[in-house]
């Protein structure tokens, strides 16, 4: 079968879910055997999220190849368990950048550039990149923003474009708006998904499948209105009512039909429904797990998706464990030593979050060591480990002026410090380590445990600043134990303290491997640990 095309837009608002919508007919349609990957399209000039701030767009996710990406190849990758790649990914401001430097090179020829045909050009070859390096049934593409951005037009010209080169049975357009309800109308309103998708037409896109976002039941006479105005199948209206859990959303779909029609609009065969056994086996878990856990998340950013994965990461581990896992965010800038104990009093365990920046970690260390010393199951990640280090080197070590040289670089005790290699750079973005390293645990250890016992893993990271070994045999000798090193470059990625019911900080981000059919063996493990010898919330 040759390679078939999804391009799913948006309408009305933004933050509507389209990468929720994209993963779950993923999900679908690899439940049905067929090769699939998703890939995001951003709108926006930078290169990619790696230098934005979480405020402006959430988490910034990570690639095992090592590319920083939009928050939304965590859902596809959680949803689906596909692995993906910087080709994945791609913002406005990539594609300028190529074509700007192949303009520099002089591969136009001496040709005027335009936005077409060379950036819709340039779009289009990114579209079919993936299906071009491996065998794939389907490519779902997302397209980021709402049809009427000034950015996204090039975007949209390129779908038409693509569209009609592919023909109807290789290209479809799945478009997700908004239907508002006015309360003091009582009524639900269809105008604004008429208007965008009339906006879609005037750009030459006709959809072929409406998913409605709503927060109330959708009759069939309101679909049938729309699909009318909208020159769409009643079947082919689909709503997406709000739900108790995103990972109920492909369910929902399913018994919407919504692959089965893009797969006949496709001249696909659909064939039986597929069970999808585990994952109703993971929701009916979830539901039965109502036994609730606090967990602290201690960092600067009071954003739910500043920390989209840890969070998901947490809530898959919570399942897997039959509770559910309350996480309470603690500002990190607002701990002190006069209030430590109240903000993080009944917290069955902590997690110390990753960032940048001194902003808040004073913050961190205080909540390390009143983890450490009142024996609360910890979890430091990134920095949230590398501030488990410089408050273990403070309080037990007895170096008062222990810090991460990001911190201070005056400090006489830079028990953090950064990578000999990268102290030469000075360019903002993908100038860190990034990716999946290989990592050798120590046989024994909580950690090792907790991966069943395997002794090589691979995980992903995202940082400058690494553990300085010069001091590696101090720690060890007071009882923090170094128990996964990088084989490669001998580099800590991971410590824990093993008389202590749980306490492990991991250089690495695990939460980017967590996936609703495979939790992570580290979340599993804190959360049991959590669960052990405390008091339900």
């Amino acid at each position: 079968m040759e390679t078939k095309y999804i391009f799913i837009t948006g309408g009305v608002a933004s933050s509507l879910g389209k990468g929720i919508i994209s993963a779950s007919l993923g999900k679908l349609l690899q439940a049905r055997g067929y090769r699939i990957t998703i890939q995001k399209f951003d709108p926006y000039i930078n290169i990619d999220p790696g230098t934005l701030n979480p405020y402006e767009h959430g988490e910034c996710y990570v690639t095992a190849d090592g590319m920083e990406t939009d928050l939304d190849l965590g859902h596809y990758e959680r949803f689906t368990g596909i692995e993906t790649t910087r080709d994945n990914s791609v913002t406005t401001g990539r594609i300028y950048l190529s074509v700007i430097e192949r303009e520099r090179r002089g591969d136009y020829l001496g040709k005027t550039i335009q936005v077409v045909p060379h950036i819709t050009d340039e779009i289009k070859r990114r579209i079919l990149l993936n299906a071009s390096k491996q065998p794939l049934d389907f490519v779902i593409t997302e397209i980021g923003g709402t049809i009427g951005d000034i950015e996204s037009q090039p975007f949209l010209e390129a779908i038409r474009q693509l569209r009609w080169e592919l023909g109807p049975t290789r290209a479809l357009n799945v478009h997700l708006t908004y239907v508002p309800y006015l309360a003091a109308a009582g009524e639900l309103k269809t105008k604004p998904t008429q208007m965008s998708v009339k906006q879609l037409q005037g750009f030459g896109i006709q959809p072929e499948v409406l998913v409605l976002r709503t927060e109330h039941e959708l009759n069939h006479d309101l679909r049938a209105k729309v699909a009318h105005f909208c020159n769409v199948d009643v079947d082919a209206v689909i709503q997406s009512q709000d739900l108790p859990s995103i990972y109920e959303v492909p369910v929902n779909m399913q018994r919407q039909g919504l692959d089965a029609i893009c797969l006949k609009k496709m001249g696909v065969n659909p064939g039986p429904t597929p069970e999808l056994g585990p994952w109703r086996a993971f929701l009916e878990r979830r539901k039965q797990a109502t036994m609730a856990i606090r967990i602290a998340l201690v960092g600067k950013y009071d954003l739910q998706d500043a920390y989209k994965s840890i969070l998901e990461s947490l809530a898959h581990a919570g399942t897997y464990n039959d509770r559910k896992v309350k996480a309470v965010f603690v500002n990190s800038e607002t701990i002190t030593p006069d209030n430590v104990e109240e903000r993080l009093d009944g917290m069955a365990g902590i997690v110390i979050c990753p960032g940048f920046g001194q902003r808040g970690i004073e913050g961190k260390i205080l909540a390390a060591e009143f983890a450490r010393t009142h024996d609360i199951p910890a979890f430091g990640i990134c920095l949230g480990m590398q501030m488990m280090v410089v408050e273990f080197a403070r309080n037990v070590l007895g170096y008062k002026d222990a810090n991460s040289s990001e911190m201070d670089l005056e400090t006489t005790h830079n028990v953090i410090d950064m990578m000999e290699e990268q102290k030469n750079i000075t360019q903002m973005g993908g100038t860190m380590r990034l990716g999946a390293y290989e990592c050798e645990l120590v046989k024994g250890s909580k950690t090792w445990e907790a991966y069943g016992e395997e002794t090589l893993i691979r995980e992903r990271h995202r940082h400058r600043y690494e553990f300085n070994n010069l001091y590696q045999e101090d720690y060890e000798r007071h009882g923090m134990r170094c128990v996964g090193i990088n084989p490669a470059s001998n580099l800590v990625e991971i410590v824990e303290i093993p008389t202590l019911r749980w306490y492990v900080g991991t250089q690495f981000h695990p939460e980017y491997s967590s996936t609703v059919l495979h939790p992570h063996p580290l979340f599993l493990s804190f959360i049991k640990a959590c669960i052990d010898g405390t008091v339900e919330a």
